[in-house]
């Protein structure tokens, strides 16, 4: 009983602390809000210059090992499709971000059978075959996953997300030290952080990426409607899914709901690059 009586103390610290911390972070607004209506301001303590300098570094050696590895870019017709789509979503990148254009983009294609793709801070994207392969994705569903990874480095969520895990590990630690609970105190502090502020924080960027995603797509001309069946096929191959309160990630049937939503409210655009 005295051990809880301590963690609920903890508690009540790091969530006082925490939020006192969070308001003393720099308040920006990293993207502009769109079609899709993304205005949310985000709180950050981590430099933006310092995460893109740090992701590069870590950019390059990941391509240098792939490279020594012969699985970088190893087959061309998937490369020039891969750079061909994700060239024509950054041409719309400055609807969010007037700079973005003018980032130091990559785009690379890993030989894996992993299902998967990214972006990290800064524009440094890898696609991997096994997305490609085993999804057998259309050149819109293609638009619509490196779309939605893009969006994660335009509201600069990495960043974002370190700040939140600095404060939030500085605030737990020392109410740990000042009410002397010990690990196992602090390590409840810590799941009752994920459980009410980390996960929820991690499935809302979800749902901003693939908002924006949908939108660079419509304006690039693909069809908006594939993030659908991508994240459809997406589920087929990823098993039974964690409870939506345990996952980073949305429920399908609620991403699926969100995205039928949004992707017709972004027609329009799609269908004026169309016609041009």
């Amino acid at each position: 009983m005295r051990l809880s009586k301590r963690f609920f103390a903890l508690s009540s610290v790091a969530t006082a602390s925490l939020v006192l911390m969070l308001t003393a972070c720099e308040t920006v607004q990293t993207t502009q809000s769109g079609l899709v209506g993304i205005d949310r301001t985000q709180r950050m303590a981590v430099s933006a210059q310092e995460l893109d300098q740090a992701a590069g570094k870590q950019y390059a050696t990941l391509i240098a090992e792939q490279k020594q590895k012969n699985a970088l870019n190893r087959n061309a017709a998937q490369v020039t499709r891969v750079r061909s789509i994700a060239n024509k979503l950054i041409a719309q990148t400055s609807v969010f971000r007037p700079d973005a254009p003018r980032w130091q983009w990559e785009v690379n294609v890993l030989t894996s059978p992993e299902v998967n793709a990214w972006c990290m801070p800064g524009g440094k994207i890898a696609v991997y075959t096994g997305l490609i392969e085993k999804l057998q994705v259309t050149d819109d569903e293609l638009a619509a996953v490196i779309g939605h990874e893009i969006s994660h480095a335009l509201r600069e969520h990495a960043r974002e997300r370190a700040s939140e895990q600095m404060v939030a590990g500085s605030v737990i630690s020392i109410g740990s030290a000042l009410l002397g609970v010990g690990s196992l105190g602090q390590k409840g502090a810590e799941y009752t952080y994920m459980g009410l502020v980390g996960l929820p924080n991690s499935r809302s960027h979800e749902t901003e990426a693939d908002r924006i995603g949908v939108e660079l797509a419509a304006r690039a001309g693909y069809d908006p409607r594939a993030a659908i069946t991508l994240w459809q096929k997406m589920g087929q191959v990823g098993g039974s899914a964690p409870p939506t309160f345990l996952s980073t990630h949305p429920s399908s049937a609620d991403r699926s709901s969100d995205l039928t939503v949004y992707a017709q409210r972004v027609m329009p655009l799609y269908l004026q690059a169309k016609s041009r």
